[in-house]
């Protein structure tokens, strides 16, 4: 009987040991061809919502605490590397040890992440444009459809879902990098650091993710910190006919090293003295550190910083005319000077950038991460100031005397166009030789300008022409903590808590006196010749009639202090068939301004501080996952949210007043998504659509225009600040993206987006201007219905690759985009488009005529095929790899975007030139690039 009770109780031990004990699969990952071991692998279980990352020493272990025995699919995911899908049988209570798992590098994923240049080079030469795309974003999603938008619809301006950048978030180590400006990331400001910038985790849309609230147009984290590289190095180098013609690369990453220190290096440089648009000069250079301590289990300490100083000459977009004469790779903002390529037009980044990072893991369940971050430095755009002047005294009153043309090549006055305007008194002879000096040259005239200053110097004058910059200085500290807490097995709360402030001084600088003296820093433009310049013309008047030489400040001079402080909380609920959150935030934002000028037409409200702009704005969503079974689930997320307009649509004309745009509110955001997702051996795809709605939206825009009504003295032209407010926005469409593995080394994939991008109502138009003292209330512009601007709201491809066991690989995706329309002008869809100067209403108008003025130009359809092949080596434990991509290969022409000029404003102005063959303010375009290359060597040690 005691044997009998002793083996019982023996055997009920053992049961409730193996009960308690952990269901688990653990392993260790490294590379197929160095045998490094590998961090920030991704593993999960398929069709499961598991998912750990493996640490620096290449070692996972995924828990399984509420698995049955059974048959799962653990899907493994690195960025740069093969995904591999690995059965396995799980059993109860067991832990399963895969021991190494090997992963080949991934040909495809250096193609996209070399090939592309930089986090998008669209948004590069956009920046002064509307068209920018958030599929820049380099994230490293398997979808197919999100790969497509990244890398090969990209290049059109396209914007997946019609959203521009500041919709989406972009994060490094926690902190965001978003600028206040504008809402948009400053991509240049971590350009060419391609190699350390793998490791991302990214969110579609407005559903969940561990760091913050997010945006609708998705929320990435480009993960920096030393102890999530793998140990090795990388060299690379690279050509092409694009945006640079260079690039050199090095990264090294140590990995673990003795007492628990990591370390990670990477330098770079991009250069061009000319790249594919005319005068296009690139120059770039990029340092990135990152150095991490293991204090304890539960303590690590991260310093990272990365630097990338760069100036690059932008360029110009066209009207039809010019580009007839000179083609889409023509440029005026530059000319030869010595012998050398001189762009007027230049940016130049400098700004580094420092974060710290604290992760302290309070227990198996609770991880708080701490960030600090701070950036400083100037970002300065150049261009000719060909306003300068000089005074002349007799008898002790001193008058304006001089001042220079504008010195640009395709200037309205110097084209063919000009000289034909009016029917009845066309100058052949001279729109001959326009022609001729715009198709043989026409570029800047450096040596014309030096002369015209020269010339005003030996008579005892000040320059006529210099090269100013535009200077915006910024200083902004970033603090956040993050918590992370797993209140059990199925529920975890994500938290977090931000503060940033920026202060911003934006000025003038004196660049260049291109061979002058001095130059007189006040407003020619509103007084006329022989006039004396007295307190209207001042830029200011603490400095009457102020004489500037190289390097000093002119023109205006402010400061803007931001300040944005944000809490957010997520409860995350997970099951083995479903998954749920729920997310709120609260936002807080404020601006001021700090006038350090006294402008002499605003003395009133240009010098000292502003009123604060500031907004209070609300978040929430809620989304979730169902699965079906291992092949279907379906996704839903639903959200609203608030979001305070940038410092640019905020202060109406800050370079010379505090004047804040008039009842200024926060855009009230509604969106919604419905993802089906369907995963098999044989075939995967991804079906989505959505809906999103931006209510009480606020832009500025800055532009000359002619034929205003309401204006005093019969005056109709004047240089003007417009407000449009209160702009109601819809979009809505279709997402599509699918691949099959047809044999093991091809595989052909689809991806096709179909959007819908309108104004929904028809908003409010005020202009103010320096050159009339009330505003002008032109009450709605008639948008409604109209398309938003910003790339192909149709977009499809179909491609296939193919991938050698010898380690070759190519592939090939053809593309098509439709439904791409011109930036509409407000200002010709209000009621002054039917208005004369006196403020009534144009005797000629004829409705038919109008509508069709007015009708929004769609771009033609087009279609893009892009190549890319590349091999590689294994050499002893070190890898080689090479590619080479052709993008456009049959140089197809397309206009990317474009806009209305907003010159001729009512009826009668627009009808004349538009009826012209050659009209003088036509619309103008940016045309995309035709036949490229790129062609990459790396090596990885």
């Amino acid at each position: 009987m005691k044997i009998k009770v002793t083996m019982a109780f023996v055997l009920m031990l053992i049961g409730i040991s193996m009960n308690s004990q952990k269901t688990s699969i653990t392993g260790r990952f490294a590379d197929a061809f160095t045998e490094v071991p590998l961090p920030q692998v991704k593993v999960s279980i398929e069709g499961q919502f598991l998912e750990v990352y493996s640490e620096s020493s290449g070692d996972f272990r995924l828990d399984l605490d509420d698995f049955i025995s059974e048959d799962v699919i653990l899907r493994i995911e690195k960025p740069g590397y093969i995904l591999k899908r690995i059965p396995i049988h799980i059993e109860t209570g067991q832990e399963k040890d895969l021991l190494v798992i090997l992963l080949e590098p991934d040909l495809a994923f250096e193609q996209t992440h070399q090939n592309t240049i930089s986090l998008s080079e669209a948004e590069l030469l956009s920046e002064d444009s509307e068209f920018d795309n958030i599929s820049g974003v380099l994230q490293s999603s398997r979808d197919v459809f999100q790969n497509a938008a990244a890398f090969d619809f990209s290049q059109t301006f396209f914007r997946p879902r019609g959203l521009s950048s500041d919709y989406g978030k972009i994060l490094i180590n926690g902190i965001e990098m978003n600028s206040f400006y504008d809402g948009k990331p400053q991509w240049s400001m971590w350009g060419g650091l391609n190699d350390v910038q793998r490791n991302q985790v990214f969110s579609v849309g407005l559903s969940s993710n561990d760091y913050q609230f997010g945006g609708i147009g998705g929320t990435t984290n480009i993960i920096m910190r030393a102890s999530k590289y793998q140990r090795g190095g990388r060299i690379s180098i690279a050509g092409s006919n694009r945006s640079y013609k260079g690039r050199l690369m090095a990264t090294y990453a140590s990995g673990e090293e003795d007492h628990n220190w990591f370390y990670a290096v990477s330098v770079g440089r991009r250069y061009a003295d000319e790249a594919y648009i005319d005068g296009s000069v690139y120059d770039a250079n990029s340092i990135f550190i990152a150095v991490e301590k293991l204090i304890s289990n539960e303590h690590s300490l991260n310093f990272s910083a990365f630097y990338t100083p760069n100036f690059r000459g932008k360029s110009a977009p066209l009207t039809q005319e010019v580009f007839n004469l000179k083609g889409r790779t023509y440029n005026p903002y530059w000319g030869a000077q010595d012998g050398k390529i001189r762009n007027s037009r230049l940016r130049e980044i400098r700004m580094p950038v420092f974060m710290l990072n604290h992760n302290w893991e309070l227990s198996k369940a609770l991880n708080l991460n701490t960030n600090l971050g701070f950036q400083f430095g100037e970002i300065s755009n150049s261009r000719i100031d060909y306003g300068g002047t000089s005074l002349e005294t007799v008898n002790g009153q001193s008058f304006y005397q001089g001042g220079g043309a504008n010195p640009d090549p395709v200037y309205y006055q110097k084209l063919p166009s000009y000289f034909l305007r009016f029917e009845d008194n066309r100058n052949y002879e001279a729109a001959f030789l326009a022609q001729t000096d715009i198709s043989q040259n026409g570029q800047i005239d450096w040596e014309k300008l030096y002369a015209s200053n020269l010339i005003a110097k030996t008579s005892g004058l000040n320059s006529v022409y210099i090269l100013a910059k535009d200077v915006n200085k910024e200083r902004q500290i970033s603090v956040n903590s993050i918590l992370d807490w797993k209140l059990n097995n199925n529920m975890t709360v994500n938290s977090a808590v931000k503060y940033t402030q920026l202060q911003n001084q934006n000025f003038a600088r004196v660049g260049d006196l291109l061979g002058g003296e001095k130059f007189l820093d006040i407003d020619v433009f509103a007084l006329e010749l022989g006039e004396t310049p007295g307190v209207a013309v001042q830029n200011d008047l603490r400095n009457f009639n102020r004489l500037v030489e190289v390097d000093d400040s002119f023109k205006y001079n402010y400061e803007i202090l931001a300040k944005e402080a944000e809490v957010f909380s997520q409860l995350l609920w997970t099951r083995r068939s479903w998954e749920t959150y729920l997310a709120a935030n609260l936002e807080w934002v404020s601006y001021q301004r700090n006038g350090l000028y006294q402008n002499g037409i605003f003395a009133e409200n240009s010098w000292g501080k502003s009123k604060p702009a500031e907004f209070l704005n609300l978040g929430f969503k809620i989304g979730g996952i169902y699965k079906f079974s291992g092949k279907h689930n379906l996704e839903v997320n639903l959200g609203y949210l608030e979001k305070a307009p940038g410092i640019r649509n905020s202060f109406i004309n800050p370079r010379q007043n505090n004047l804040l745009v008039t009842d200024l509110q926060s855009e009230k955001i509604s969106t919604a998504d419905i993802s089906y997702r369907y995963r098999s051996p044989a075939i995967n795809f991804r079906v989505s659509t959505y809906c999103t709605v931006i209510n009480d939206a606020t832009e500025v825009s800055y532009y000359f225009s002619d034929g205003l009504s309401g204006l005093e003295q019969g005056n109709t032209a004047a240089f003007v600040q417009e407000v449009l407010a209160d702009i109601d926005k819809k979009y809505y469409g279709f997402e599509l993206g699918a691949f099959s593995q047809v044999t093991p080394t091809i595989r052909v994939k689809a991806a096709l987006g179909l959007g819908q991008y309108i104004y929904s109502n028809n908003p409010d138009l005020s202009l103010t201007s320096a050159n009339f003292e009330t505003k002008l209330n032109y009450e709605k512009a008639f948008l409604k219905n109209y398309h938003l601007p910003g790339g192909p709201q149709t977009a499809g491809q179909i491609g296939f690759e193919y991938r050698d066991p010898q380690f070759w690989w190519f592939g090939t995706t053809l593309n098509y985009f439709s439904r791409s329309f011109i930036d509409i002008n407000p200002l010709s869809r209000t009621k002054n488009f039917r208005l004369d100067s006196d403020g009534l209403p144009l005797l000629d108008f004829d409705e038919n005529a109008a509508r069709e003025l007015l009708k929004q130009e769609e771009f033609q359809d087009y279609f893009l095929v892009n190549l890319i092949g590349g091999k590689s080596w294994r050499i002893k434990d070190k890898y080689l790899g090479t590619f080479v991509s052709l993008n456009n290969i049959f140089n197809t022409l397309y206009k990317s975007g474009g806009f209305e000029q907003a010159r001729n404003s009512n009826y009668r102005n627009l009808k004349l030139d538009l009826d012209r063959d050659l009209p003088l303010f036509g619309p103008k375009y940016w045309f995309g690039a035709g036949s490229s290359f790129f062609a990459n060597l790396s090596l990885r040690f």
